[in-house]
């Protein structure tokens, strides 16, 4: 018999994961005004966001065409940025334990914020509740907020202006602090930070993600080490 949810823990999950969406889903109009400054027109905007669906790459992509460098350029930028998701892939599958056409569908709401909002959970069904919701609603309303800002991009002007920038990196701090709970995590995040502004000057944009990223994954290398039980001499 499949494992039900508490209905206190559902509202818990669904209301939390909504609420990532939103302050999410909202930067998409920086997105699409940036694009179409960046000479994307409205529909190539709006298919960026459809198909490639995660904002440091998009950001990435247009951030190099914007600047005159050639568009593989921007593509491969954008892939670099986007092997974080695969890492993502890698801890979701055995924790969702979707297969076939559910599983591929799945893979294409891979983001950050669903990734935060499932891992933390203590069961399958919160897990993949956590991560359907949050990262449903973040789709959602990113596409929509892509082609409002794409649409009034030259109206409104650079939406960034308006702070909705911070919206995204509230929503990450919202995330990461309860897991700040012990001495070890501490010291991981604020390692991460460090080497990130280190190679803020040296990088290009978005790289410092993945330096910090790599800090996180040499920690939880170098503790599964440390706790492996001894297999015989």
């Amino acid at each position: 018999m499949a494992e039900q949810l508490d209905p206190a823990e559902r509202t818990g999950i669904v209301r939390d994961g909504l609420g990532v969406g939103i302050a999410t889903g909202a930067y998409g109009t920086s997105f699409g005004a940036v694009s179409v400054a960046a000479g994307l027109d409205v529909w190539q905007t709006c298919v960026l966001s459809l198909l490639m669906f995660t904002g440091a790459s998009q950001f990435a992509l247009v951030g190099v065409v914007a600047s005159g460098g050639a568009p593989m350029s921007g593509a491969l930028t954008a892939l670099l940025l986007g092997t974080r998701n695969t890492l993502y892939g890698l801890r979701l599958a055995p924790l969702l334990g979707y297969a076939g056409w559910r599983r591929a569908a799945a893979a294409h709401l891979v983001i950050d914020e669903s990734t935060a909002m499932s891992v933390t959970r203590e069961s399958r069904p919160a897990a993949r509740l956590g991560f359907l919701v949050t990262g449903g609603s973040v789709f959602l309303l990113w596409n929509l907020a892509t082609l409002v800002g794409a649409l009034a991009g030259t109206v409104i002007g650079d939406p960034r202006d308006y702070g909705l920038d911070a919206a995204v990196g509230a929503a990450f701090l919202a995330l990461l602090w309860p897991r700040l709970d012990t001495t070890r995590n501490r010291v991981v995040a604020v390692a991460a930070a460090a080497v990130a502004i280190g190679a803020v000057p040296l990088t290009a944009a978005g790289v410092p993600v993945l330096v910090a990223a790599g800090v996180a994954l040499l920690a939880g290398v170098l503790r599964t080490r440390v706790e492996r039980p001894e297999v015989g001499r």
